[in-house]
């Protein structure tokens, strides 16, 4: 006769084999470790190789380049002594050319000057004024319109020319920075970045100080410890730009009529 309290019950679920469950997370543990190879093949993903990879690849190219535009340059030398000996130009139209070349950029200048040199704050770095919040990780590099506005403040200043890192700029240069590394004219550089501009020391400072761009960052300078340092030369020459004076511009896809 059945037990009345086990028959008011209804049928009772069956234990899992703990031999099954055993096989089953032992599968399960095996498609786990088949798709890792499969995704990292045969590499250890928790590295950061690719992004080294990456990296190095970007410097090659930026020695490449470097390489690239020496050459350039030197042949270039070679073009204009050529074109010197054999224009045929009166002495009036060579002293316009030299003008041209100048304000262009492309020729050596020398003369008093002013260097201007920006720099990350330490990593670790924390407020220095009380009043003021604890610095985000923006806060603590330097960025695209810190160099801009040290430029425009430089040109400002009536500097004849001006050289960010070892380049000479030009009409056509552009200042551009990709997390804290700046691009200029094809070629990569770390900071600390530092902007030399030959002219009157006493102007190109006051041009600095006047510059509400540059007075923000002073603001970060105190409060975190971005670099700023201002070194002047009694005499320095900067070299003249050689790389390409090529303009290369978007052109419209002509398609023909239906």
């Amino acid at each position: 006769m059945s037990n009345s309290d086990d028959s008011s019950k209804g049928p009772r679920r069956r234990a899992i084999p703990v031999r099954l469950l055993t096989a089953a997370v032992f599968a399960l543990a095996g498609l786990i470790f088949v798709t890792s190879f499969n995704t990292s093949k045969g590499t250890n993903i928790r590295t950061d190789d690719s992004m080294r990879k990456l990296s190095d690849l970007i410097h090659e190219r930026s020695r490449g380049n470097t390489e690239l535009e020496e050459s350039a340059g030197t042949l270039r030398k070679q073009v204009d002594a050529l074109a010197q000996r054999d224009n045929g130009s009166s002495d009036a139209e060579d002293a316009r050319l030299r003008a041209l070349q100048a304000g262009a950029g492309t020729q050596e200048i020398a003369g008093k000057a002013l260097s201007v040199t920006l720099n990350d704050a330490p990593p670790n770095a924390k407020a220095r004024i009380p009043s003021v919040p604890e610095p985000q990780p923006n806060d603590l590099v330097i960025h695209q319109q810190d160099v801009q506005a040290v430029v425009n403040a430089l040109w400002q200043g009536g500097a004849q020319g001006i050289q960010v890192m070892d380049q000479r700029l030009i009409s056509t240069s552009a200042v551009r920075c990709v997390g804290n590394t700046l691009i200029l004219q094809g070629r990569v550089y770390s900071p600390p970045f530092k902007v030399t501009a030959v002219g009157d020391p006493a102007a190109l400072r006051k041009a600095l100080a006047a510059s509400p761009a540059i007075q923000n960052y002073q603001l970060y300078v105190n409060a975190y410890g971005l670099g700023w340092k201002v070194d002047e030369y009694k005499a320095l020459t900067l070299p003249g730009y050689s790389g390409t004076v090529d303009l290369h511009y978007a052109k419209p896809v002509e398609t023909a009529s239906r």
